[in-house]
């Protein structure tokens, strides 16, 4: 049975009147949470994760979905009414899109986006449809040492791509692989940061962690700044483009998906790189370079086409080798793990009315996306309007009463409180999140992977580099580490070679 035969099939199971449903109500909250200032798709998931507890699994997935993509949209409204990004994948669209809304042009800036995260979307979930099924493929011949060095690569690429520096990166990888050797060793019963407390035997929760990072660190940062006045979100009218607009925008639609969706899918990719190389792109293409800085509307719609496509693309990565490349990535796989699902090379093959009702769901998801915020552009730009401290008193509530239907233990309250500060003195000292989070997800499955890898090569570390294929993955590790040392050294000979030409 090939992909498309299959997606047909996910399609029977994504247009059920119920999946329907959690489809809209899915786009509709991800949006409405997504609008709301400081609050990115990550986050969204993160604190609606525990809503979905009492849904089957394919039903929760697909409200997921419509949560990720819902958000994103969400996120680019914030940049473009009120110059205030929800996610760093939407600091490009403030860029470009609030100078339009300033100049009276907001309409078209959140219809350009919205297109765009159509087109780049549709284009990304194809794509998603042609490759997953032969990286599972692939990935079936992967062993214990090649697993290992996957992951190392998303530990290393991560830490190195996000935040003001390498070394703050690192230091939040430790943080989250240190939470996540909190509990039981899985091969020897031993317990492990536990502090003599059966509460903390079976480890902290995925779940309280993402939430505790992302919504209470989050509401407790937007909290010790709240003396700051906030800027007042422009009005907006009903979105729309003219004959002109939609000229000068139907190829950064198509441009944006081809950079966009192969940094999703790479560790530690994200929407980040490919929104900012999309822009740059653009920028040198266009034709109204005197636009640029003032409010130029390819500036919108191809970032916000390749962040779309970028998200198709990592779920490459989670749904096929169970790596997360970004936070909402990461706290899906948490969710995965909820239902007792790990994403990898056999998930189409244990799991395909799930997988494939979910990427079905990408499309159906995309359509609502469209059909329902277009119209309802003006009412998402009323949301802004809610004062701060109502807002993050209303996060605090939803969170803690999420994290208390984890478990139902009162412990559990103290641990996201005793995270969420984590999560505030992580952002007091400038250590980006998503480093935690793949820390407490994918540490204990590498250090299960090592602990293999040594068994079979008898405790031999060359049995870590034994395979080409792990080889290749070490290869891309040291021109990753290197990669700064290189750059200074080109510079140099650059510098050199000005110097004797003068």
């Amino acid at each position: 049975m090939n992909a498309f035969t299959s997606l047909i099939d996910g399609f029977g199971t994504a247009l059920t009147p119920v999946n329907l449903l959690w489809a809209a109500v899915g786009v509709l909250l991800g949006t409405a949470i997504g609008v709301l200032p400081g609050i990115g798709p990550a986050m969204a998931v993160a604190l609606l994760l525990p809503v979905t507890y009492g849904l089957e699994p394919t039903g929760a997935f697909i409200m997921f979905a419509g949560i990720y993509y819902g958000a994103m949209f969400g996120g680019s409204t914030t940049s473009i009414l009120l110059n205030t990004p929800g996610e760093s994948a939407a600091v490009v669209a403030a860029m470009e899109g609030h100078p339009m809304a300033k100049a009276g042009r907001g309409s078209q800036a959140l219809a350009a986006a919205a297109i765009g995260h159509f087109a780049g979307g549709m284009i990304g979930t194809l794509l998603l449809v042609a490759l997953a099924p032969t990286v599972a493929d692939l990935a079936v011949d992967i062993g214990a040492p090649d697993y290992f060095a996957i992951m190392v690569l998303a530990f290393i690429a991560v830490t190195s791509v996000l935040g003001s520096s390498r070394i703050r990166g690192l230091a939040s990888l430790l943080i989250g692989l240190t939470i996540g050797l909190v509990g039981l060793d899985q091969m020897t019963g031993q317990q492990r940061l536990t502090f003599g407390s059966l509460q903390l035997a079976d480890g902290i929760d995925v779940v309280i962690v993402a939430v505790g990072l992302f919504a209470i660190g989050e509401a407790l940062w937007v909290a010790a700044h709240l003396r700051r006045t906030s800027a007042e979100a422009i009005p907006v009218g009903r979105p729309w483009l003219g004959k002109a607009d939609v000229r000068r925008t139907w190829k950064s639609w198509l441009r944006g998906p081809l950079i966009g969706f192969p940094f999703g899918a790479i560790p530690a990719g994200g929407a980040e790189i490919p929104t900012f190389l999309s822009y740059v792109t653009e920028k040198r293409l266009s034709k109204h370079k005197d636009e640029w800085g003032k409010g130029a509307i390819e500036g919108v719609a191809g970032p916000e086409s390749a962040s779309s496509a970028s998200a198709a693309g990592t779920l490459v990565s989670m749904l096929t080798l169970g790596l997360p490349t970004t936070a909402v990535a990461a706290v899906m796989l948490a969710a995965f793990q909820q239902y007792g699902i790990q994403p990898g090379p056999l998930l189409f093959e244990r799991e395909p009315d799930l997988v494939w009702g979910l990427i079905a769901s990408l499309f159906v998801g995309m359509v609502l996306l469209l059909a329902l915020n277009l119209p309802l552009a003006p009412l998402w730009a009323k949301l802004l309007r809610i004062p701060r401290p109502y807002l993050y008193a209303g996060i605090l509530f939803f969170a803690a009463v999420g994290a208390y239907a984890v478990g139902g233990e009162p412990v559990d309250l103290v641990i996201l409180l005793v995270i969420g500060l984590i999560g505030f003195g992580m952002r007091r000292y400038g250590l980006p999140v998503l480093p935690a989070v793949i820390g407490v997800i994918l540490g204990p499955n590498a250090e299960q992977q090592l602990r293999r890898a040594l068994q079979i090569s008898d405790g031999s570390v060359r049995g870590l580099v034994d395979t080409p294929f792990s080889l290749t993955v070490y290869g891309l590790i040291v021109l990753i580490v290197t990669w700064p040392l290189w750059k200074k050294a080109l510079s140099r000979v650059r510098r050199r070679d000005i110097d004797v030409e003068a």
